[in-house]
């Protein structure tokens, strides 16, 4: 099963501050726009990870479906809608779905034993 690029997304209080202690890091800016409170930043080494104010409650893992480490789109994937019917016949209970009936964009959520949030989220 191929998931997709993977990163962490975190809730972060203040994001210049968050965005200021990362770059210290060795991370840089590759998407995102600061004034709407989302930034994805990336270490040289291709560890990715996002920083969201004010819009999630929790951390969560996030998978992309369809991309690689830099965005860009994969010849062959697992589609979004094939990971929900193969997550559902583990029997896996899945926050939130998407349109089975429709191709291209679309997420699901689901919630690890710890509570932690898990994102599956296709861009194409």
């Amino acid at each position: 099963m191929k998931l997709g690029a993977f990163s962490v997304s975190l809730a972060v209080k203040d994001i210049g501050a968050s965005r200021a202690f990362y770059e210290k890091l060795g991370f840089g800016v590759v998407a995102g726009e600061q004034a709407q409170n989302w930034l994805i930043l990336r270490s040289e080494d291709g560890h990715t990870i996002g920083l969201f104010q004010g819009m999630f409650e929790r951390n969560a893992l996030t998978f992309n479906p369809g991309w690689d480490a830099q965005c860009q789109t994969l010849a062959e994937f697992d589609d979004v809608r094939a990971l929900q019917r193969h997550f559902k016949q583990q029997g896996l209970t899945l926050n939130s779905e998407t349109d089975e009936s429709a191709s291209g964009p679309g997420h699901i959520t689901l919630t690890d034993p710890d509570g932690n949030p898990v994102l599956f989220d296709q861009h194409v």
